[in-house]
């Protein structure tokens, strides 16, 4: 196993200033970039629950079941392009591609205010999908790319907030548009300034977040070098210069903890497709009115983001964490959509607590989206794996507003009686996921005769890096083995000794 041929950067000494100059280089310029282009990425979901309360089912003459339909086409159009998305996001400059999606995607917003029917209404959404579809997966390839074992949760947590601060930028946009009184009307408002400011962020996009490491001009050679052995002796390994591998999609696809997080994503998500887009018209039922109920989901989403922050910050910081927090987020879910399908037997106020016990369900999906960063090796592998996460995404977010029947409203029986189910499923998942991560390390100790880590990429240099698995300094990880050719080859989780699973 062991080389003798050593790459030259991986013959220079780290220091520790330089390995935390590097990383805050890293932060300043990518979290900001990419919280705020999740912001957005969130507020034209948003917004369309808002939109509904202000006009939009009326002018466009939706009845029965076409406003459900126009929350699910969406994610029609999303899970139609995931996948050759994510073959496009390894393939592709990430700054140019994402710049393209965004404009594309910021002219759909804003055309949404010219629809009138709908036929008009489902056809702009389906191509929000299609544009939207590139934005995670990408950023879920970028994270992994730049950060390692240690620091994708917390990050991915962090920019993954920009969910909820979207929510709440959109209710305050909505609050103030809703009191316009013109000919254009407020719901429209909503989509033409939404949309005109997305189509406006694409342009910084381009020209602040570089394509790859190797192309960060924020960054000096010896800093841009340095990041590189970062992801490759603690992260998830090298991301450039590789090719599509059918043998990693079949891997991918064989691996148990694939289809455990398949499931755990699509039971989270049934509950957010519905809750998500019929937030407005279920505070309503509480007897608030259409501005009240616009600006009460603003504390809903301050919950939401100071629970995604918070799990995501302790995720990085503990890797045997991650499934008992997606427990933890999930469990209030269930005790809150049981008090509200059983509210007719309930007082106002405990109904309403219901409601808010619901917030911390969101933050399931950027700690199972840690797993899958942190948890798989191989570029193809996990961007199959970031497909399939994204098709229960879109599975589950058009099939959750279909179980708001209208004929039900206000009280939604069955979709809050599915959503209760559904938690209480990911809460069983979760579990599951989390013995046989615990099992599968076992077994790896045992069979390689040596500890692994969790925090680093597994064999490099030749060797474990076994004789400190639970260091997080990543300067001592990098100056510690003399980096082989081999280990910039894209190779899977399966294939690397020494590799351990987070769970």
């Amino acid at each position: 196993m062991a080389m003798d041929t050593t790459t030259p950067a991986a013959e220079q000494g780290t220091d520790h200033a330089m390995a935390k100059r590097v990383l805050r280089k890293i932060d300043r310029r990518l979290i900001p970039l990419l919280f705020a282009t999740y912001m957005l990425n969130f507020m034209d979901k948003t917004i369309l629950s808002s939109a509904s309360v202000f006009g939009m089912r009326h002018d466009t003459g939706l009845v029965g079941q076409q406003y459900s339909w126009v929350s699910s086409i969406f994610y029609f159009g999303y899970l139609g392009w995931v996948y050759p998305t994510t073959l496009l996001i390894a393939r592709l400059p990430a700054a140019k591609y994402l710049t393209a999606n965004t404009l594309f995607w910021g002219a759909v917003v804003a055309l949404t205010a010219a629809c009138t029917n709908f036929g008009g209404l489902i056809t702009v959404r389906f191509l929000l999908g299609v544009a939207e579809a590139t934005i995670t997966p990408a950023f879920m390839f970028i994270t992994s790319t730049w950060y390692t074992r240690d620091e994708i949760p917390t990050r991915t947590g962090l920019w993954f907030a920009g969910n909820s601060v979207g929510g709440i930028v959109s209710s305050l946009l909505a609050y103030g548009l809703g009191h316009v009184k013109d000919n254009v009307g407020p719901w429209r408002w909503m989509f033409i300034v939404l949309g005109c400011a997305t189509f406006l962020w694409g342009f910084a996009i381009w020209t602040l977040l570089p394509d790859s490491i190797s192309k960060a001009k924020f960054l000096t050679e010896e800093e841009r070098q340095f990041a590189s052995n970062r992801a490759v002796v603690a992260g998830t390994g090298a991301t450039e210069e590789t090719a599509w591998r059918w043998d990693q999609v079949v891997e991918c696809l064989m691996d148990p903890k694939t289809w455990l997080i398949f499931g755990l994503e699509l039971c989270t998500q049934i509950p957010n497709g519905g809750t998500q887009n019929f937030a407005n018209l279920v505070i309503v039922s509480f007897g608030f009115t259409n501005l009240q109920s616009t600006l009460l989901t603003i504390p809903y989403s301050l919950i939401t983001v100071a629970t995604i922050t918070g799990t995501g910050w302790l995720a990085g910081r503990f890797r045997q964490l991650n499934c008992l927090l997606i427990v933890a987020v999930v469990l209030p879910c269930v005790i809150g959509s049981a008090i509200i399908y059983s509210r007719a037997h309930i007082v106002l106020g405990v109904q309403f607590f219901g409601y808010f016990l619901l917030s911390t369900g969101p933050a399931a999906m950027p700690l199972a989206m840690s797993l899958v960063q942190a948890n798989y090796r191989g570029v193809t592998k996990k961007m199959t794996v970031t497909a399939m996460l994204f098709l229960a995404y879109c599975a589950g977010n058009i099939s959750g507003p279909q179980f708001f029947l209208s004929e039900e409203a206000p009280t939604y029986n069955t979709a809050f009686r599915t959503i209760m189910i559904c938690y209480a499923l990911a809460v069983l998942l979760a579990l599951v996921l989390r013995f046989y991560l615990q099992w599968t390390n076992a077994r790896r100790t045992r069979l390689e005769g040596f500890e692994g880590s969790a925090g680093n990429a597994g064999a490099v240099g030749g060797k474990g890096l076994d004789d400190d698995p639970d260091s997080t300094n990543v300067a001592d990880m990098v100056n510690r083995v003399q980096l082989v050719s081999d280990d910039y080859e894209d190779v899977t989780d399966w294939k690397t000794p020494g590799f351990r699973y987070r769970y």
